[in-house]
């Protein structure tokens, strides 16, 4: 294993422990002397990385550390540059433009051999197959679901029913030929499976929905509805002691 490959994957070991690790079982893992394992993390604090601890008693990587993007091995460069493709295709506007700047953030500080790779690798992303094109922002959806917001939707379903709705934000799910949004309907009061392409208007609100975001995706997940299984769209999944109407 090479050197950076090493400090890498002591990073990583260090990341999946919150409380220390003694420098034994480190070196252990990674298959080298404590001797090598003392140099490694003594270049790790070198560069910036916040590793306390001392022989004997273990070491912990407090959080904030960042890894720098030269230190990716190859593999993961490549797993990088398909996501960010996929993004790039995909992906609406704004987003698009944020993986075409992340993806040249990481090419400008990689080492010469690293940045051909980068740029020239095989991995490909087909065509995109959306038809149906989107009337509305989805930056205020992605705001939504950070910030716990409440959002006015009027949506149009298959057989071109318009509806107002008041939803809470969960999810933003994009596939090959729509995207869909995971919300709770106050007027259904269930979760509901909404297609971005079939949204007619939205606007942020003020006021925050009262339970927290990432309970709620939990329990719309327990319910054996995630992105795997591509949920009709308004599609009912009532969480736990909710009763969904028709």
């Amino acid at each position: 294993m090479a050197r950076s490959e090493r400090l890498l994957a002591l990073l990583q070991i260090l990341r999946r422990h919150r409380r220390p690790v003694s420098g034994a079982a480190l070196a252990g893992e990674l298959g080298v002397s404590i001797r090598t394992l003392y140099r490694d993390i003594a270049s790790l604090q070198a560069q910036g990385a916040d590793i306390e601890g001392e022989p004997g008693v273990g070491y912990v990587l407090r959080p904030g550390f960042m890894l720098p993007p030269l230190m990716f091995s190859q593999g993961e460069l490549e797993a990088l540059t398909l996501g960010f493709r996929w993004v790039q295709k995909f992906a609406d506007t704004p987003m698009t433009k944020a993986a075409s700047d992340a993806l040249a953030k990481i090419s400008a500080v990689l080492p010469a051999e690293l940045r051909d790779e980068l740029e020239n690798t095989a991995l490909l992303v087909g065509p995109r197959k959306v038809i149906d094109s989107e009337v509305v922002g989805l930056a205020v959806l992605r705001a939504a679901i950070r910030r716990e917001r409440k959002v006015r939707l009027s949506y149009e379903d298959g057989a071109g029913s318009l509806t107002e709705r008041i939803v809470w934000p969960v999810a933003l799910g994009y596939f090959e030929e729509t995207r869909m949004l995971v919300a709770w309907c106050e007027w259904r009061q269930g979760y509901r499976h909404f297609r971005t392409d079939r949204m007619r208007s939205l606007a942020l609100l003020d006021q925050r929905y009262p339970r927290r975001r990432t309970a709620m995706l939990k329990e719309w997940r327990e319910a054996d509805m995630g992105p795997r299984r591509r949920p009709a769209p308004d599609a009912a999944v009532p969480p736990a002691n909710a009763i969904s109407q028709p």
